[in-house]
């Protein structure tokens, strides 16, 4: 995760920044199904701003747990970029999981299990919490490797998340939950976390194949405004 503080940028500027990584995901988002696998990848505002009524922004407000952006999809996100245009003056941080870090921490025998299993992440559009989350069948969904190599440093990560992993392929709900709400505890842990305070000016990018992140709560009285282009994988 890289933090770029004190700047003053447009769209363009951000999709420009966003493609040195990468496909920077540029298309014109409409609100209806905002994030299905059909839909197109790009600007989106993260806010809790209304105008006559209706958010300006697509995602909900208030907290939300962690989460890896596109999970839900066969082929995730590369990295996320967020600029900060207004922030509340308390709370409302972004936290940031290291989950390579967390997989290293994990015994060996217990690496050497979790190498093994598939997990499936679902899509909780207007859901920010796990009680919340969509467990019906036909939510759009994907299924990963509970453990990812990364393609270019080689180090695995857990590739979990509290939010959007429902359940561990071919093992039995309760051991699932068991198993998954066991390895959210950990990942969470604070030596794996930075929580990010924002700054109006300030631009970050975190690398989405091994990062995982949250939002912090904030008063609902107070304006916050986020500005997010996603990077994709080559098609």
């Amino acid at each position: 995760m890289l933090c770029f503080p004190g700047q003053d940028i447009s769209n363009e500027n951000q999709a420009d920044f966003a493609a040195l990584f990468g496909k920077a995901d540029t298309a014109d988002r409409t609100k209806e199904d905002p994030d299905s696998k059909q839909s197109k990848r790009g600007v989106m505002y993260v806010s809790n701003i209304r105008e006559e009524g209706k958010p300006i922004g697509v995602l909900p407000d208030g907290e939300m747990h962690f989460h890896s952006d596109g999970a839900h999809r066969d082929k995730p996100y590369r990295a996320t970029t967020l600029f900060a245009i207004e922030v509340p003056n308390v709370g409302g941080e972004t936290k940031f999981a290291g989950m390579a870090a967390a997989y290293e921490a994990l015994p060996a025998a217990q690496r050497g299990l979790l190498d093994t299993l598939e997990a499936r992440h679902v899509f909780n559009y207007n859901k920010t919490t796990r009680e919340e989350m969509r467990r019906d069948d036909d939510v759009s969904h994907a299924i990963h490797p509970l453990v990812k190599v990364h393609p270019d440093s080689g180090r695995k990560s857990l590739y979990v998340s509290r939010l959007m992993t429902c359940n561990i392929v071919g093992m039995a709900d309760e051991q699932s939950e068991d198993l998954l709400l066991s390895l959210f505890d950990h990942c969470e842990r604070s030596e794996f976390v930075y929580a990010h305070s924002w700054t109006p000016g300030d631009l970050v990018i975190w690398d989405n194949r091994s990062v995982n992140h949250a939002r912090n709560d904030f008063p609902a009285d107070q304006r916050r405004l986020l500005r997010r282009y996603t990077v994709s994988e080559p098609d």
